[in-house]
């Protein structure tokens, strides 16, 4: 093969190179887990995050979230975990859950602009969940509520 007939070819394989990384990324958070969480009035179409990379990182970067749409936080324990605004886009309503998956701590409209501040719950949590600002008041969620979702029966494939 002469010189000239192999750049098309690492033009070609370049192109399709950058399509395949831009593609991850688009569609990485897509795949993860999810499953159907209620409570209050709501019904939500949740993602599930467990490692402690997910976690960090939640929905920073994202540009929204839909009114039917969450992120639950799974932690390997109860305590009191903190949330923190690094890199969000959009304010958020912070849901904390017990180990029995009863609400026990809410932050309502915590703003991107809030970072570094961490929001932490009174008592001890397993569980997270973020649900954009307003929800909480919109799906009447209180102290008590006791959110359904099966974190072992998850799906994959949702769009976030």
């Amino acid at each position: 093969m002469r010189k000239k007939n192999i750049a098309p070819f690492v033009l070609v394989a370049g192109v399709l190179a950058l399509i395949g990384v831009t593609a991850y990324y688009v569609l990485q958070p897509q795949l993860q887990p999810h499953t159907s969480l209620r409570f209050g009035d709501g019904v939500f179409t949740a993602r599930v995050v467990k490692s402690q990379d997910h976690r960090e990182k939640g929905l920073s970067g994202t540009r929204s979230l839909r009114e039917s749409q969450a992120m639950i936080f799974v932690f390997p324990s109860q305590e009191k975990w903190s949330i923190w605004m690094k890199g969000m886009n959009y304010p958020l309503d912070i849901i904390w859950l017990d180990d029995e998956k009863n609400v026990i701590f809410i932050v309502k409209n915590a703003d991107p602009e809030s970072y570094p501040k961490r929001f932490s719950p009174r008592s001890d949590a397993k569980y997270v969940v973020e649900v954009p600002a307003g929800t909480v008041a919109k799906k009447s969620i209180t102290i008590g509520t006791a959110a359904i979702f099966d974190e072992d029966n998850l799906e994959r494939g949702i769009k976030l």
